[in-house]
Order: C-alpha cells, then sequence, then structure tokens
C-alpha cells in the first residue's frame, strides 16, 4: 500500500520498489510514534474547521490511542508490502475503521507529514542529548572541584609547557559544553518550527488552521511561507547535524587526551582494568579501547554535516527524492553520540589522577615562567628576567621554588568563583531550551 497509489495501477517494478524503498522502513520505525502525535493533531484541527464529523474524530482518535499504545510495547510493525510508516498507518486505520480512515490524508501531504514527523523526532532527540550533556557537565564540575589542588602539567606544542591542574582541565570541558549546548539550543529552535499545514509545498485549498496544530503540538512557531516549510526538510536536519558535530568535536578531544595521557610516556591518570582491554601477544597492555571508540565515533559524526551538504548541494526548490537519505544519515549518528556520552557517564568518574606527576626531572621547567614572574615582582624589567631566567635553564642551573596549587594564581584560578560562572552560564542556556 502506497499513499500516491490509484484504483487499478500496475504494481511497481519489484527491483524499482526495493532500490527507492532502501532501508527506509527501518528507520520510519523510529518516526511512527510521531506520526500518530501528529496525525491526532491534525484530526483535531480537521474536526474543529468542520472538514471532520465527531463521529469520525472520536473514533480516529480513539484507534490512534491504540496504535500509540502498539507502538510503546513493539507491537507495531510495516509490512513488506505497504511503502512507509504513514502509508502503513493510514492501512491500519482504514481497515479497523473503513471510510473515517480514509478521511485522514484530508489537506495534508506525505511531504509535510513526514517533515512534521522528523522536527518532532529530532526535537526530543536534542531534548535526550540536552539531558546526557547536563550530566557531563555536573560530572566534570563536580570531577573539577574533587582534583583541583592535584597539579599536572601544561603542554604547548606537545612540549613541556606550564604548570596546570587537574580541576582546570576538567573545567576546560565543562565550559566547552556552555558553547556546544548554545548550537544545540540553536538546532532545537529550528526544529520547533510546525511545517504541518504547507502539504506538498504550495499550501491547500482547505480552509485549514496550522494555529491549532502548532498549539497541540507544543511548537513554538510555525514555518509561515509554505515553500519555506517545505525546503526546512534537509535544512533542519543539516543545521542539528552541525550542532552535534560541535559536541562530537569536544567529546572527541578530551578523549584524545584521555588515550594521550594514560599512556606510559605521560602517566596522568588511570582506570580500572575492566575499562581496558589487553593484547593477544603483548601481557603488559592495557588500551584505552573504549575512549579510541568515543574518538572515532565522534570523528564520523563530524562529518555529518559535510555529508548532509553535498546531499543538498544545488538542489532546487521543492520536495526531490534525494531528502529521504537524510534518515539514513543523521539517525545512526545521534544514537551513537547518545551512546558515547553514556560511556563517558560511565568510565570518566573512575579516573585515578596520579599526585606526583611531577616529581619527575622532567616537570622542573614547568616553573620558569614563576621564576621570572618573581623577578619582576621583585623591579626586574620583564626582558630581564626572561633572559636571566633563560641562561640559568641553559647552563643547567636553574631550581624552581616550592609550588603551593592550593593559593597559585594560575591552579587556583579554579576556584569556586570561576566554578559558579561557569554553572550560571550552563544555566543560561539550558533555559533556551
Amino acid at each position: 500500500m502506497k499513499l500516491w497509489e490509484k484504483s487499478g495501477a500496475a504494481h511497481a517494478d519489484k527491483l524499482v520498489e526495493s532500490f527507492t524503498t532502501g532501508s527506509d522502513r527501518d528507520f520510519d520505525l523510529l518516526l511512527a510514534p510521531y506520526d500518530v502525535q501528529g496525525t491526532q493533531a491534525h484530526i483535531a484541527m480537521l474536526h474543529q474547521v468542520g472538514l471532520l464529523s465527531g463521529a469520525d474524530f472520536n473514533a480516529l482518535s480513539q484507534a490512534l490511542n491504540e496504535l500509540a499504545q502498539d507502538i510503546a510495547h513493539g507491537r507495531f510493525q510495516i509490512q513488506e508490502s505497504v511503502e512507509d510508516v504513514h502509508s502503513q498507518i493510514e492501512l491500519l486505520l482504514t481497515e479497523r475503521l473503513g471510510e473515517a480512515g480514509k478521511r485522514v490524508h484530508t489537506g495534508r501531504s506525505r511531504n509535510d507529514q513526514v517533515a512534521l514527523d522528523i522536527k518532532l523526532f529530532l526535537r526530543d532527540a536534542l531534548q535526550e542529548i540536552k539531558g546526557l550533556s547536563g550530566a557531563f557537565f555536573d560530572l566534570l564540575i563536580s570531577l573539577s572541584e574533587q582534583h583541583k589542588h592535584v597539579l599536572m602539567p601544561g603542554y604547548t606544542h606537545l612540549q613541556i609547557a606550564m604548570p596546570s591542574s587537574f580541576g582546570l582541565w576538567f573545567a576546560a570541558w565543562a565550559e566547552c559544553l556552555v558553547d556546544d549546548m548554545e548550537l544545540l539550543a540553536a538546532a532545537y529552535s529550528v526544529c520547533n518550527k510546525n511545517p504541518l499545514g504547507s502539504a506538498a509545498g504550495y499550501g491547500s485549498s482547505f480552509p485549514l488552521d496550522r494555529k491549532i496544530t502548532s498549539e497541540l503540538l507544543g511548537f513554538h512557531s510555525m514555518h509561515y511561507n509554505v515553500i519555506a516549510a517545505q525546503m526546512s526538510r534537509g535544512r533542519t536536519e543539516k543545521i542539528v547535524a552541525m550542532s552535534l558535530a560541535a559536541l562530537a568535536s569536544t567529546l572527541g578531544r578530551m578523549s584524545m587526551d584521555v588515550c594521550l595521557y594514560a599512556g606510559q610516556d605521560f602517566g596522568f591518570f588511570s582506570f580500572p582494568d575492566v575499562l581496558s582491554t589487553g593484547s593477544s601477544i603483548m601481557p603488559h597492555k592495557k588500551n584505552p579501547d573504549i575512549f579510541e571508540l568515543i574518538r572515532a565515533r565522534c570523528n564520523r559524526i563530524q562529518a555529518l554535516p559535510n555529508e548532509l551538504s553535498l546531499l543538498l548541494a544545488n538542489l532546487p526548490s521543492g520536495y526531490h527524492r534525494d531528502l529521504q537519505l537524510t534518515k539514513e544519515i543523521l539517525f545512526p549518528g545521534i544514537q551513537s553520540l547518545k551512546e558515547c556520552l553514556n560511556m563517558l557517564l560511565h568510565a570518566l568518574p573512575q579516573i585515578r589522577p596520579n599526585p606526583d606527576i611531577l616529581a619527575a626531572p622532567k616537570y622542573q621547567y614547568l616553573f620558569s615562567v614563576e621564576a621570572v614572574n618573581e623577578l619582576v615582582i621583585q623591579g626586574l624589567p620583564f626582558r630581564e628576567a626572561y633572559q636571566t631566567v633563560g641562561q640559568e635553564i641553559e647552563s643547567g642551573n636553574f631550581q624552581p621554588k616550592a609550588f603551593n596549587p592550593a593559593t597559585h594564581t594560575l591552579t587556583g584560578a579554579m576556584g569556586n568563583l570561576a566554578l559558579e560562572q561557569i554553572r550560571n552560564e550552563w544555566e543560561q542556556v539550558m533555559r533556551k531550551f
């Protein structure tokens, strides 16, 4: 069954049908609850504007509630002979209710139906990612407070640079998440506009009331121009992908740090053996596979905006079947990002920082800047102080002074006030969803 079939039409070529459907049925199962939700709002609007009788509305509403329960309990499936989830739901309604089921598509096109389902799906997905990101943010802040006085070498160009702390390192990623949430909130705003009622992209001659469906579905706004509503398909997915890519960049880059710093050459921290894997030939190996896979997955997610950009490149206005492929590009990426966040939430609390990293002689030069600053405080011009300490280093006579991470301005900069400011920024951006 296909929504575009005419009575007596010849059956489609099986090869053509298989090619055009592709893997769409699998991804359509994710849209099933949203198709029911959108159809509920649509029939409520049809009833209010006089295009659907009270009896038909009540029957359809009850049948849709039953379908929603079937979907929630895993009893819903798309038959092989049915093209997509939209056709399956309309078919089931028609089988159960007869003529009333045939009225459900009045004033609606599959174009705005799909666009709506994807908006609703993405809106929920972004809320779920927001929640996981919030838990991850809280974890990073907690770890920052817990380890703020444990010294950690800072590096630039992969060369020993200046003293830092685990508190600074954890809080840095937390503050990066604030920026990522700004983009996620912007993507959520784009998803939160109603395309329903635009039909095939050119509106309908029926007296549809798009404000009704917008309110029923909880949209903060709508796409007012019906062509723009249709063109939101693909654009919305691309904007969401861009926000996911930003978050993935943060997670991937942090995972790279973990892979690097957990190695024997750095030894900044370790994890329990249950979080590592071994080698089939080298008995000493404890490999950070989960963080390597997070890095790899996040790199793939960062490719999604480019893949969608190429899919959409040079498409004229209106609907094109190319847009069907946005689901198989974006939906797996959403699932992968959620899995990465869940794995970080599981693994990172088990981190064990090394409190004695700076005991290694190679880190004595971390304190060269402190020596320069001390001479400046004593009255020596900065350039002379810099040259003096530089000469001590070159001659092998440099001796660093004691360093107290609890009081020093570098590591102490991540005190309670700074953490509170990061929390405040986080709360502000969270209110944008």
